[in-house]
């Protein structure tokens, strides 16, 4: 699919810390002209609450609204799902998104990927997105990792999920937490193959190790 071709993610969000990065990735997306289909555990709204500004209404609908009107977003460019919504089109290989992320993601999260349980939607997606072979894009976010944590992740890498931990360059010369969140989003967009100007790329002529 070309790059700059409008395509459908499914964006996930749980309950690890690093909402920034979520937020900031949602806002690109419908910022660029792409279909969101987004999903939001119980936790993840409670560390929103903490870590940032926002203050997310609990019901889809509402946080649908809400995130609409504050990324400036067009009518039916996001959708919100609740997380036992087995109707939604992503419940399903005929409905799959064309990519999708889970960011954060939580080790309690990436577990039950791993095992395939699909307990609710958030789960169920990405099961989908694995079975369908589509992108599947775990940010994870912890640290230390048990060796549970990271038999899971290598099983997942196996299966052809990509593990993109939450761990911002300094390469770039970061001035700002905001310039930590960009460096991991515009990572997630080169994986999503969608275009974006959020910092240079390594090589570039703007790069200088003398700054």
């Amino acid at each position: 699919m070309p790059e700059n071709q409008a395509k459908t993610i499914t964006l996930i969000m749980t309950g690890a810390s690093g909402a920034q990065y979520g937020l900031r990735l949602l806002q690109q997306l419908l910022h660029l002209g792409h279909r969101v289909y987004l999903l939001m555990s119980r936790p993840a709204q409670l560390v929103i609450n903490t870590e940032t500004h926002y203050r997310v209404p609990a019901r889809a609908g509402e946080m649908e609204a809400y995130f609409t009107e504050i990324f400036a977003a067009q009518p039916k460019q996001l959708r919100v799902f609740e997380r036992e919504q087995w109707m939604a089109p992503i419940a399903s290989g005929s409905g799959v998104a064309d990519a999708t992320v889970v960011c954060p993601c939580t080790t309690g999260t990436l577990s039950s990927i791993a095992c395939g349980s699909s307990r609710n939607l958030i789960e169920r997606a990405a099961d989908v997105a694995l079975k369908e072979r589509k992108k599947l894009i775990l940010v994870v976010r912890e640290t230390p990792f048990s060796e549970i944590h990271l038999e899971n992740m290598l099983k997942l890498a196996r299966m052809g999920a990509v593990i993109l931990p939450a761990n911002p360059g300094f390469y770039m010369h970061p001035q700002s937490i905001n310039d930590l969140v960009d460096f991991m989003v515009a990572r997630i967009l080169d994986h999503l193959a969608i275009e974006h100007q959020l910092l240079p790329r390594w090589g570039d002529s703007s790069l200088s190790a003398d700054d």
